[in-house]
């Protein structure tokens, strides 16, 4: 038994290098730069990109997607990247997260990124079972009870939980504010929610009762309309007493 030379362990260490790189390029997504660090870190830094790319490697264990053009986090986005604990997607135009967007990921997910982009709102089962650490900041959030009920089942980044902050609100006077801050200090976006409710349902009623009276009152004008035409076409009738008088005179004369 002889032990290779150092030339050959040279060339079979190039061999296996060489072999590393071709199988991250080989499914590294065209627009992306990966590298191999126990797992595959995907870059795709400020690539103009409008989409997630859909061909990522199955061991991808961090994901950069900050600074591009991505409008929609569709559902299932991430299902196959069972080993991913990074994701950044800061920076982008992400209007609309689907619910089930990060199916696949939640188990395992240590960090979400989706600072400034344009979200207002999220559904109330956008990140079920996620256990990552999620920053939200600079986005022109909308205050009220659905997003009162996402946040409650986050761990938000402490160090940006405070530039979380109402864009627009049910109620003018929180315009500004960090949602925290509003939420702590005992105010409840979901009972003025429920006070909207009331008064859209009082309001509908109040409506429907208005146009039974309505149609109560042209109901019984239509009704005192007919009885006073047919009063006038009675009236307009020859009177028994006129009938009967010129009977008695037909008979006298025969």
């Amino acid at each position: 038994f002889t032990l290779p030379s150092c030339g050959s362990l040279g060339f079979v260490g190039t061999l296996w290098l060489l072999s590393t790189m071709m199988t991250v390029g080989s499914t590294c997504p065209r627009s992306c730069h990966c590298t191999d660090r126990n797992g595959v870190v995907v870059q795709c830094t400020s690539r103009n990109l409008e989409k997630i790319p859909p061909d990522l490697p199955k061991d991808t264990i961090i994901l950069l997607l900050s600074s591009n053009r991505i409008r929609n986090v569709p559902k299932q986005a991430f299902k196959d990247l069972h080993r991913l604990r990074e994701l950044d997607l800061s920076y982008n135009s992400i209007e609309n997260v689907e619910t089930d967007a990060f199916q696949g990921v939640s188990e395992g997910l240590r960090t979400l990124d989706l600072s400034n982009n344009r979200l207002s709102s999220l559904p109330k089962d956008t990140f079920a079972k996620l256990h990552a650490r999620i920053r939200l900041s600079n986005n022109p959030w909308h205050c009220e009870c659905s997003l009162q009920e996402t946040l409650r089942e986050l761990r938000l980044d402490p160090e940006t939980v405070n530039e979380v902050s109402c864009y627009t609100s049910v109620q003018e006077e929180y315009v500004g504010q960090p949602v925290i801050q509003v939420l702590d200090s005992g105010i409840n976006f979901c009972s003025f929610h429920q006070k909207t409710t009331d008064v859209a349902m009082f309001v509908a009623m109040f409506c429907w009762f208005s146009m039974v009276i309505a149609y109560i009152i042209y109901y019984i004008r239509h009704n005192q309309e007919d009885a006073r035409r047919h009063m006038e076409y009675l009236k307009s009738l020859p009177s028994t007493s006129h009938i009967s008088k010129e009977f008695d005179t037909a008979s006298s004369v025969f």
